[in-house]
C-alpha cells in the first residue's frame, strides 16, 4: 500500500461533524505531506524520519486508525520486532497471502526465532544457533572495517547499528526477502539488502563455501548507496557500486572480480552479448541465467571502475550525492564527469574493451553458486579431499578427455598409496590443461606433498591461485605448507583466505590456534580455540595439542591434516 491509497483512510469512519469535516479537510494538505513522508522515508530506510512522522500523524488523527497500524507495523518489521509487527499487520486488516507485508513478517519471525545475537559498536549480527557462531567475530571486523571505508570514500554511514540476519539455505532466504526460490536457484543469489538489513546465508548452505566476507561488505555497500542516494539510485549503478567497492573492507576497491567473471565478460564482448543496463532492472537475481548474473556485474563493476579512474572516490561520491539531491542517474554521471552520459558510455564500453583476458582457460562454472541439497546436512555434498579418499567426481569438469583419463588414473595410483605414480599421472594432466582446473592443480599438488616435494606443489597451488583466487582448498593445502616451514605470517594469510569462502574447515581454526600460538597472538588464540571446540568437539587443551600435529616439519605426509 502506498501514501496515495491509504491518505483517504485516514479519516474515514471517525464519526466527524459537518465543522469538523471542514477542518479535517483544512488538515488534509498537511496529513497528505506527512504521509508520504513516512512512505518515502520508509522506501529510503530512514526509519528515525518514517517514526516521527508517524507520531505526529498519530497525534493529529488522535484516534485509533488501520492506516497507521500499518505504517506502525512495517516500521515494526524494519527494527526487527516480528512479533509485534505481525500483531499491527493483523490489526491493521492485511490479508495474509504471498507477497504481502504480514507474510513477509510471520516467516521472518518463524525463521529467526531463537537465533543468538552477537554486537558491535555498529552492527547486530543474528545467527543460528550452532556452528554459525564461528563465523562472528569475522563478519563483525568485515562489517566494521568496510563502514570506515565508505564513510571515508562515500561520506557517510547509516545511523545506530545495522541489523544483519543469517539464514540457513536458499529456502529461508526466499521466505525473508521478496525473491523467490527459482529465481535465487537459477541466478545462485546468496545475499540481500532490503527493510534495512543485510540478509546473508549461511557458507554451509554453499556447496564449496563463497565469498561470505566480501558478500556482507557487497550487502552493506547497497545500504548505504540507497540511504545516502534516497533510494534513487537504480540497479545498474547500486550494483557497479556495491561491486566495485567491496573488496574496501580487505584493502583497495576493485579488487573483487574473479578471473572467471573477466573471461566471460571478455567472451560476451566478442560476441556481442552484454546485458543492458534496463534488463538488469529491478534485480539482477531475476536475469534469466547465473551466467547472465555474473556478466552483468562484471559490466557494472567496470562502469564503478571507469569513473574511479577518472575520478577517484569523489567521482563515485557525487554520482551518489548528485542523485540523492534529485538527479536523474544520466544526469549525475554527467555532473561528477564533466560530459555527456553518452560518452560515458562509449568510454566504458571501451574500458571494458582494454581489459586483458585471464591468460589460461578457465572453466565458466568457476563463478557459479552451486547450493546444497536441503533435507540433509549435505555431508556427501560437501565432503572435502582430506588425504586418500578416492573421489572422481572431482574431474566432472574436466572437459579434454585425456587429461580427465591422467586424473581418474592418478586418483586410483593415490588411493592405492603408490604415490610416485599418481604425481606422474597428475603430473601428465596438469601438463596438458595447466592451471585451468583446481580439481587437478589441488590433487596434483596432494600427490607432491606425499612425497615431500613441497616446493614443486607450492607452485602448482600458487600457479592455481591466479585463475581460482576463491579456492578454499587451494589455501588451505598452501596453508600446510608455510605450517610445515614455520612461516607463520604467510600460513596466517593463506588460512585467511580459505576462510574467507569456507569458515567450518576445522583445519582452518587448529591451524590459526598454531599461528596464535607460536606469534603469541593471545587474541586469535582465543578467537581459534573456542571455533576449534565448536567444531571438533574437543576441550581447549585438547585442540591445543590438535594444532601441533597439523602439518609435520621435516618428516610425515603433507597431504593428509590430522583433524579430529
Amino acid at each position: 500500500m502506498r501514501a496515495r491509497l491509504l491518505l483517504p483512510l485516514l479519516f474515514v469512519g471517525l464519526g466527524l461533524s459537518a465543522p469538523a469535516q471542514a477542518q479535517a479537510q483544512d488538515s488534509m494538505s498537511e496529513a497528505k505531506a506527512r504521509l508520504q513522508a513516512l512512505d518515502q522515508a520508509l522506501q529510503e530506510s530512514d526509519l528515525e524520519l518514517a517514526k516521527r512522522e508517524l507520531k505526529a500523524l498519530r497525534e493529529s488523527v488522535n484516534q485509533k486508525v488501520d492506516t497507521l497500524d500499518y505504517f506502525e507495523g512495517r516500521i515494526a518489521f524494519e527494527e526487527g520486532r516480528y512479533s509485534e509487527s505481525v500483531r499491527l499487520l493483523k490489526e491493521a486488516g492485511l490479508e495474509d497471502k504471498s507477497g504481502s507485508y504480514l507474510r513477509l513478517a510471520k516467516e521472518t519471525e518463524a525463521v529467526t526465532r531463537g537465533y543468538a545475537r552477537s554486537e558491535s559498536a555498529h552492527f547486530v549480527f543474528f545467527y543460528p544457533p550452532g556452528k554459525d557462531v564461528v563465523m562472528v567475530p569475522y563478519a563483525l571486523e568485515t562489517l566494521e572495517h568496510i563502514r570506515s571505508a565508505l564513510e571515508r570514500d562515500l561520506g557517510y554511514a547509516p545511523p545506530g547499528k545495522v541489523r544483519v540476519e543469517v539464514v540457513n539455505n536458499a529456502s529461508e532466504l526466499a521466505k525473508v526477502s521478496t525473491l523467490t526460490l527459482e529465481q535465487i536457484n537459477t541466478t545462485g543469489t546468496i545475499a540481500i539488502c532490503k527493510f534495512n538489513k543485510l540478509m546473508v546465508t549461511s557458507p554451509h548452505a554453499v556447496l564449496s563455501g563463497y565469498d561470505w566476507q566480501d558478500t556482507l561488505a557487497h550487502e552493506y555497500t547497497h545500504l548505504v548507496v540507497t540511504q545516502k542516494g534516497h533510494n534513487s539510485v537504480p540497479i545498474w549503478l547500486q550494483e557497479g557500486l556495491a561491486k566495485y567497492l567491496e573488496s574496501s573492507w580487505r584493502g583497495p576497491p576493485g579488487q573483487a572480480l574473479s578471473p572467471s567473471q573477466r573471461a566471460l565478460l571478455a567472451e560476451r564482448v566478442r560476441t556481442n552479448r552484454l546485458v543492458p543496463f534496463a534488463k538488469m532492472h529491478p534485480s539482477m537475481a531475476m536475469l534469466p541465467t547465473w551466467q547472465d548474473a555474473s556478466v552483468a556485474f562484471a559490466e557494472v563493476f567496470y562502469a564503478a571502475d571507469y569513473v574511479y579512474k577518472e575520478k577517484g572516490p569523489s567521482g563515485l561520491r557525487a554520482i551518489v550525492d548528485g542523485m540523492g539531491q534529485g538527479l536523474s542517474d544520466q544526469k549525475a554521471v554527467e555532473h561528477a564527469l564533466g560530459k555527456p552520459f553518452s560518452q560515458f558510455e562509449k568510454a566504458w564500453i571501451d574500458h571494458i574493451r582494454a581489459q586483458p583476458v585471464p591468460k589460461g582457460a578457465i572453466p565458466p562454472s568457476d563463478d557459479k553458486v552451486v547450493l546444497k541439497a536441503e533435507g540433509g546436512d549435505g555431508k556427501d555434498e560437501a565432503k572435502k579431499d582430506k588425504g586418500r579418499e578416492i573421489s572422481f567426481q572431482d574431474f566432472v569438469e574436466v572437459e579434454e578427455p585425456q587429461p580427465r583419463r591422467f586424473a581418474h588414473l592418478g586418483e586410483l595410483m593415490r588411493e592405492r598409496q603408490r604415490m610416485t605414480a599418481a604425481a606422474d599421472e597428475f603430473g601428465r594432466a596438469h601438463a596438458l590443461v595447466g592451471d585451468k582446473y583446481e580439481s587437478i592443480s589441488n590433487k596434483y599438488a596432494l600427490a607432491l606433498l606425499s612425497l615431500r616435494r613441497v616446493e614443486e606443489a607450492e607452485q602448482v597451488l600458487l600457479g592455481s591461485l591466479k585463475l581460482h583466487p576463491g579456492s578454499a582448498q587451494s589455501q588451505v593445502h598452501l596453508g600446510r605448507i608455510y605450517l610445515a616451514r614455520h612461516d607463520y605470517s604467510k600460513a596466517k594469510a593463506a588460512y585467511l583466505n580459505a576462510l574467507a569462502v569456507d569458515p567450518f574447515d576445522p583445519e582452518i581454526h587448529l591451524a590459526f590456534v598454531r599461528v596464535a600460538d607460536a606469534l603469541k597472538d593471545t587474541a586469535l588464540l582465543d578467537r581459534a580455540t573456542k571455533a576449534s571446540v565448536v567444531l571438533t568437539g574437543l576441550t581447549p587443551a585438547q585442540v591445543l595439542a590438535a594444532s601441533k600435529r597439523l602439518a609435520p616439519d621435516s618428516k610425515g605426509d603433507l597431504s593428509e591434516a590430522k583433524v579430529p
